[in-house]
């Protein structure tokens, strides 16, 4: 089971429909026409778009898995208490003051350029369920860092 936002959720529908009516067609029709081409023993135009399409049958049956295995949180019924699935977390990290917000979301929606941050990072499983004003030590490829949780919300 994947937790994950509702927004997240109506984004992996779209690239799935998109998926289905837009780049399988291609990939047909990318297959027709290297099979034109003649003799498919020698025709490395027609293994590609074979290859290619099996790519998108297999991201497309990922897509369809992990949509059926989804369950939607409603942030209405979260809590800004402690740290958890959609939580947006600031903090800052002790040893160089530097400060940091990430919003921990499912590994399907993890955007860092967006602050979002997948449940699964080092830094999510080590501020899960803290309150403000814990400082917790999280162990990163890079050794250790000591942050600071400032504030928390949904």
């Amino acid at each position: 089971m994947t937790y994950m936002s509702q927004e997240g959720y109506d984004k992996m529908i779209a690239e799935l429909q998109r998926l289905e009516s837009i780049e399988r067609p291609k990939a047909s029709a990318a297959i027709a026409e290297a099979r034109d081409k003649g003799d498919l023993s020698e025709n490395s135009e027609y293994d590609a778009a074979k290859e290619a399409q099996a790519h998108l049958e297999d991201k497309i049956n990922r897509l369809k898995m992990t949509i059926a295995e989804a369950k939607i949180v409603d942030t209405s019924r979260l809590s800004a208490d402690v740290v958890q699935i959609l939580s947006t977390v600031e903090m800052t990290n002790l040893a160089n003051k530097a400060k940091m917000k990430y919003t921990i979301v499912s590994e399907n929606e993890a955007d860092l350029r967006a602050g979002k941050i997948s449940i699964k990072t080092p830094i999510a499983q080590g501020l899960l369920n803290k309150k403000v004003g814990d400082e917790v030590d999280i162990q990163i490829p890079r050794g250790t860092i000591r942050l600071r949780i400032d504030k928390i919300s949904v």
